[in-house]
């Protein structure tokens, strides 16, 4: 009787070739927030997972990570293993911000990571509590000047604290940062008291604000926003040119091959579009805007550079 040597090579290539045969994904999939339970990425996050479950069958877990303006989720998805079973939901602050506002990042928002898809974009509010005594943007701004330094705003994100920094900047107003591990904690405060401004994401402040809780004096939209009409602009209310923008993407770590971020980006955009998610959006004045991963590299270049320019203007200081 004859034996026949396997080479080892061969034999493992055999023996490992049932598990790599294995379509993506058949396992669950974690879905890593930067902000806390509540926060507007958390929101769509979990709407998100559970339109992908339903529709290809597979397990989403939201794990929320807040704190460190996102570094701590940041870095636990960078040190994951790339094959997809580990992704990002993130925001500008982490990966267009972050870079400018800090002078040591624990991760880098390029090369770090591979980009999966663009998902949403949506706009901020700014928001004082109910029984505050001004009762619009110029109420405040003279509020603000006659106690230079008195009032503050608290932030639980890169984008909130940019867009408290540059109204201080065009209102020319001397206003006290209070920094946060996420938005909802800084609503908490803003409604006990602890301090007097926010500027929010829609999705975190609307049913407060139509609940009555808070009072919206302005938006840092383009034009009114549809669910909050009678709410004016700030460049309506007074600071010519005053915009902010936040966006939603997604993100594999690096080197996750091309086929599981195309199934990935797939599985996420028809998620995005379902009527789960358009409920959502229509409730929180965001809207859908999605990309391929190509795509979302070169928006996240335009993006970071766009940051970098209202960072200088701000005149903020790294830390």
């Amino acid at each position: 009787m004859t034996f026949r040597l396997i080479p080892l090579a061969v034999l493992a290539c055999a023996l490992a070739s049932p598990a790599s045969a294995q379509p993506y994904p058949s396992q669950p999939i974690r879905m890593v927030v930067p902000f806390a339970a509540g926060s507007g990425t958390d929101q769509v996050a979990r709407v998100l997972g559970q339109a992908m479950t339903a529709a290809a069958n597979v397990t989403v877990v939201v794990e929320n990570k807040p704190g460190a303006n996102g570094f701590i989720a940041a870095q636990a998805v960078a040190s994951a293993p790339p094959d997809g079973y580990a992704m990002l939901l993130t925001t500008n602050t982490t990966h267009a911000a972050n870079q400018h506002l800090f002078k040591h990042l624990p991760y880098d928002p390029v090369k770090d990571y591979t980009p999966v898809a663009l998902l949403r974009k949506g706009y901020q509010i700014m928001v004082v509590r109910a029984d505050f005594p001004a009762r619009n943007v110029a109420d405040f701004v003279a509020l603000a000047r006659k106690q230079p330094g008195k009032l503050n705003f608290g932030s639980g994100s890169s984008s909130s604290q940019v867009a408290g920094e540059l109204f201080k900047q065009l209102a020319n107003v001397e206003l006290t940062h209070v920094p946060y591990k996420s938005n909802p904690q800084a609503l908490n405060d803003l409604m006990g008291g602890q301090i007097d401004v926010v500027f929010v994401d829609t999705t975190s402040a609307i049913t407060l604000v139509q609940g009555g809780k808070l009072r919206a004096l302005a938006a840092t939209s383009p034009r009114r926003l549809s669910m909050l009409p009678e709410v004016p602009t700030l460049d309506e209310a007074g600071l010519k040119g005053y915009e902010m923008s936040y966006w939603t993407a997604a993100y594999l770590p690096r080197g996750a091959s091309k086929e599981v971020t195309a199934t990935l980006n797939k599985l996420l955009i028809d998620a995005v579009r379902s009527p789960e998610m358009a409920q959502l959006m229509a409730k929180t004045g965001t809207e859908v805007s999605t990309s391929s991963p190509a795509e979302l590299a070169a928006f996240q270049a335009a993006e970071s550079e766009k940051w970098a320019r209202i960072i200088r203007a701000a005149n903020i200081q790294p830390e």
